[in-house]
This record gives structure tokens, C-alpha cells and sequence, in this order.
């Protein structure tokens, strides 16, 4: 070994003793008679002193070339720092290293990416992707990949003590078009065919408990070719997970554990389980979103009934034409919020299909004023404020139109005033749990049924029998784990008879022939004694930015995309050689 140290272990049980360390100089402090470098490496910093007259004359005129990012290593007598010295803000920050020998194993460039940097001094996004060696050398993302490590291992150990067995599944597999669009990987063997790199692992752990291997775990790499987020990656990786001979509550269960272990290990948080749960339908309705952030409150409040009563055409008219009045108390917002500050709410939830933004302030008499309240009977004005639970300086928000757009535009007005009016703390962690998801969602634009899910997901036992007259309030056994507002997981009980996946695969408009050609494998599969099964999957990516309290989930990957799917370090993707398209039997058409 080059070193006998790490820079992040040396203090005062080494003072004395003779050590080698290696590592970047982070920085460096020329005082006249001698340098004083703090070396880094991703373990922490030590002070190295270059100074007579423990450093012979030559070394501290070789080290004067030091610059940032030069690779060195260093010799000497670990000693305590002078009186008043000291730092407390190092693990090393007691002692310092006089060098004695001293050798530079490399140099560097001027870095555009500075480790050390301050977050305001950070360079663009762009930049650091694009030099990510660099980037990955500030501590701020080794401690985020460190966390990476520490959650990823909890969650193996977890798994293993509980019995479940890694299996690893192919990367190379069959297109099967549902979701997302698939990454296709070209055949040279059979030209004109082609692999997708998998979404999940969905259908092959299914085959797994049909090959009686009654639990599975996997951290799984999947790829979806998708619109990109701050929180979305084309490759990203999850924790996989299939059980047999298990009910929805078996497999929540098991996650809640999971959660209590990782949540205390890693935050020294004791998590209370079992985990709170509620309904999708209460969900969309308390919050307008199925994966709620439950750190505040700001609920949903329908207020349809008292707006059919009112002289105020807008909610009136939408009451009757069977849409929905909605309304959120943003407590104190009336304090928060000027009117300036109310007309950019407006302008905000018209960018998720909102008409308008309602407003009353609540007066310290407990009276609701606006410029709309003349339309409202000091009777129903009453009634609007009970039903709200105004009080004086609250500020009541109302949204009317179709159901979907109150949803979309309330839950956008929610997120937006809780961390406006920091409702919240956002070190906090809330874990809970949303159950019973529809089986169906209506694609308006294919006039058609899509699942919800995955069309391998089991209705709930007493909707069987509406799945053919009125699958739209057909329920699934289905289960997302929410994380402070983020789904963090999602799974779902799965359908073991071969006769039911074909009503669900008719349902969504997949004829034997296509579901066969498509899913032949798992309907022959579910012939051969299929046990009942159930599993989830969870987003570790997603995982870890939450946990790291961290917004972009890029900065949780080493070497992430871009919201293009391009990765800047490398290049990728390219163009490829014309001899390789030949040998795949491909012309391009750009």
C-alpha cells in the first residue's frame, strides 16, 4: 500500500508516530517560510505542514508547485496543532502531519469543478456532468453515495435475515409494450429482431414464484425510455421484491419493517408501525394526489353543495353541470399572502388547467371578504367559513370545474403554500401508505381501458364480478408507499389464474393472439400450478434522495443522465460505425 493512513482516521492516539498519507491537495497556504496543505481524500482531511525544520530544504522548495487537485503523498510525524489551533470542525482537526518525505504522484489541471467550492459558488448543472470526476470529489456527493451504500446494505441484510433469496434476472428480454416506451437492443444473430432492456423485472419474478422460489429480492437495474424530471431517470435502479402464498398485508408487512430498520439505522428515527394507510379514493379526495405529503395539513374540502346555493355564476354553474367546487384554508394566509401574492396563485394553478382561483380572507370579526362576496348571502358566507374551519387571518382558496382539474390544480396550490408558508420541517419523514387504486384508468385520447397499474395486478375479491360491466370502479389489490409526498414504492398482489389475466388482458383491448404473442411465456406458466403471489418494487434512487434530503435525484446516481438521456462525461449516446449497423442488418433513416 502507498499509505499507511487514511486522511479522516489520524488524532491524538498517532501523535508521534511516523505515517504515509495520499491523497488531493484540496488546499494549500504558502506562509513564507513554509506550506500548509489540507489533504484530501474520501475519507476526510488532514493538515500537512511543509515547514523547517522538520521538512528538508528541497521538499519545501518542491512543494512550492502544489496547486489544487495535484495527487500527492506525504511522510512525517503526526503532532498536535499549536495551542489555539485546532479545528473542531475536522475529525483530524487536533493534529497535523510534518512532512519529511514527500513525493507527487500527479499532477493536474486547473479544475472547472472545484471540490471545495461553497454551494453558491457551484458551477451549472452542465458543467459538473460533464466533468462528474470531478464533481464526485466533492464530499457533499460522496457522503450521498456513502449514504447510497449504507441504505442499499441495510436493505440486503433486511431481505436475507427474512429469508428472501437474491436472484438475478436478464437484462436482455422480450419487448412487451405496456407503460412506458422500451429500450430495443438490435439481434446481429437474428437480424430484424431485437431485444428491450427491462422495465422491471415484473415478469420474470413472477415466473420465480411459479418456480416456487416463494422470495425473491433483487437490486435490479430497469430502463424506460420516458420525459424526464428532476426525479426521473432513463436507468435507474430498484429494490425488487416477489412473495408466495401472501395477501396485501403480508407484503406491506414485510416493507414496514424495512422502513422502522432503514429509518432508524441511518436517521436514528423510531418509526411507529404499522404504517398509517388510507384509500386512493381518500387520497384523491383529502389531498387531490395519490401519493400525498402528510408533513402538513392543507386538505381538500368540498364545498359543491353550499356553492350550488350561491348567486356566483362560476360555482353555480359548474355545481350544476355536475362538477366539483374545492377548496383549500391556507391558515394564517391571509398574513402570508398580499393580493399581488394572491393573482400569482392564480396564474400558477392556470398552468394545471384551473380557470380561476377563488379567495376569501377571514376579517378578525370572522367575516369573509373579496370582491366576489357580494354574490353570497351573509348566511351561506357563514356556511363556507364552518365547512372550512375559517378563523381570523386564515385565507380560503377555492378551484371549480371538472373533478381531474380541481385534483390537479389543488394539490400543485397544497405543495406550493406548504413550502411558501414552511409548514413544515423539511428534515421530517413521513411514511404512509396508499391502498385499493382503481384497476382502470380511461385513456381519453385511445377511447380505451389501460391499467392503472400493470395488467398483471389482481382486482380486489368482491369487485370480480363488475370487471366486465363496469371496470371503472373495479378495485385493484394494489399499494404505494409514499415518502413525504413521493411514491417510494409501489406493488400489488398479482393474478395467479390463467382465466382471469385473459378477461383483464380483453379488457384492455389484448386479443389471445396479441397476449399470446406478447405474454405466451407467463399465461403457459400459469397453467403449471401458478401459487398466489404479490410483490413491490422500491425506487432507491428515490430512496436515497429523500432519506439524504436531497431535491434532484441526479445527484444520488455516480453517473446520471441529463433530462435529454444524454450523458455529458461520455457523450452518450453516439453515432456508431456504418461496419456495426451492417452487421445488425440496420439503415438509418434520420
Amino acid at each position: 500500500m502507498l499509505r499507511t493512513h487514511t486522511c479522516g482516521e489520524l488524532g491524538r492516539a498517532q501523535v508521534g508516530k511516523e505515517v504515509t498519507l495520499c491523497g488531493w491537495v484540496d488546499s494549500y497556504r504558502d506562509h513564507g517560510g513554509g506550506l500548509f496543505v489540507d489533504l484530501r481524500d474520501r475519507y476526510g482531511m488532514t493538515q500537512v505542514v511543509f515547514n523547517p525544520p522538520d521538512t528538508p530544504a528541497d521538499i519545501i522548495d518542491e512543494s512550492k508547485q502544489l496547486r489544487a487537485e495535484y495527487v500527492i503523498q506525504v511522510t512525517g510525524k503526526v503532532s498536535e496543532r499549536p495551542a489555539g489551533m485546532a479545528n473542531p470542525k475536522l475529525s483530524t482537526g487536533e493534529i497535523e502531519l510534518r512532512v519529511t518525505k514527500f513525493k507527487l504522484l500527479n499532477k493536474s489541471l486547473t479544475p472547472p469543478v472545484s471540490p471545495n467550492a461553497n454551494a453558491q459558488d457551484m458551477p451549472n448543472e452542465e458543467l459538473r456532468l460533464e466533468h462528474r470526476y470531478l464533481d464526485l470529489r466533492r464530499p457533499a456527493m460522496q457522503r450521498t453515495l456513502l449514504l447510497r451504500d449504507r441504505i442499499v446494505k441495510g436493505m440486503r441484510d433486511y431481505f436475507a435475515e427474512q429469508g428472501f433469496i437474491d436472484v438475478e434476472t436478464p437484462v436482455l428480454g422480450r419487448s412487451t409494450p405496456e407503460g412506458a416506451r422500451d429500450y430495443l437492443v438490435p439481434s446481429r444473430v437474428s437480424q430484424g429482431s431485437f431485444y428491450a432492456l427491462p422495465q422491471s423485472p415484473q415478469l420474470y419474478k413472477q415466473i420465480l414464484m411459479m418456480a416456487g422460489y416463494d422470495r425473491y429480492v433483487q437490486v435490479a437495474r430497469c430502463f424506460r425510455d420516458e420525459d424526464l424530471r428532476a426525479d426521473r431517470q432513463p436507468e435507474f435502479t430498484q429494490l425488487d421484491l416477489e412473495m408466495s402464498f401472501v395477501e396485501a398485508d403480508d407484503v406491506i408487512g414485510v416493507i414496514d419493517g424495512l422502513v422502522k430498520e432503514i429509518a432508524n439505522d441511518v436517521l436514528d428515527l423510531d418509526v411507529k408501525l404499522p404504517l398509517p394507510r388510507m384509500t386512493y379514493d381518500e387520497a384523491m379526495e383529502r389531498y387531490g394526489h395519490d401519493a400525498p405529503d402528510l408533513r402538513y395539513g392543507l386538505e381538500l374540502v368540498d364545498c359543491t353543495d353550499l356553492a350550488a346555493k350561491s348567486d356566483f355564476r362560476v360555482f353555480s354553474s359548474v355545481a350544476a353541470s355536475g362538477g366539483r367546487v374545492r377548496a383549500i384554508n391556507a391558515k394564517k394566509g391571509a398574513e402570508h399572502y398580499s393580493r399581488r401574492g394572491i393573482d400569482a396563485l392564480t396564474e400558477y394553478v392556470a398552468g394545471f388547467g384551473a380557470k380561476g382561483l377563488a379567495w376569501f380572507r377571514v376579517e378578525a370579526d370572522g367575516t369573509l371578504t373579496s370582491m366576489i362576496a357580494k354574490n353570497f348571502s351573509p348566511e351561506l358566507l357563514k356556511e363556507f367559513g364552518a365547512r372550512l374551519k375559517a378563523e381570523p387571518g386564515d385565507l380560503l382558496l377555492f378551484v371549480a370545474d371538472e373533478w381531474k382539474i380541481t385534483c390537479k390544480a389543488l394539490y400543485a396550490l397544497r405543495t406550493k403554500i406548504g413550502a411558501e408558508m414552511k409548514l413544515f420541517d423539511p428534515r421530517a419523514m413521513h411514511f404512509s401508505w396508499v391502498v385499493e387504486f382503481p384497476m382502470f384508468d380511461f385513456d381519453d385520447e385511445e377511447k380505451r381501458w389501460v391499467a392503472m397499474h400493470h395488467p398483471f395486478t389482481s382486482p380486489r375479491d368482491q369487485d370480480f364480478a363488475i370487471l366486465d360491466s363496469n371496470p371503472g370502479k373495479a378495485r385493484a389489490k394494489a399499494y404505494d408507499l409514499v415518502i413525504n409526498g413521493s411514491e417510494a414504492g409501489g406493488g400489488t398482489i398479482r393474478i395467479h389464474d390463467p382465466g382471469v389475466q385473459q378477461q383483464v388482458f380483453s379488457l384492455l383491448g389484448i386479443d389471445e393472439k396479441s397476449a399470446e404473442e406478447r405474454f405466451g411465456f407467463l399465461l403457459r406458466a400459469l397453467k403449471y400450478g401458478a401459487p398466489p403471489h404479490g410483490g413491490i418494487a422500491l425506487g432507491i434512487d428515490r430512496w436515497i434522495m429523500l432519506f439524504g434530503g436531497l431535491d434532484n435525484i441526479r445527484d444520488c446516481i455516480a453517473f446520471p443522465k441529463t433530462q435529454r438521456a444524454s450523458d455529458l462525461m461520455t457523450g452518450a449516446p453516439g453515432a456508431v460505425e456504418p461496419k456495426q449497423l451492417k452487421e445488425l442488418g440496420i439503415k438509418l433513416n434520420v
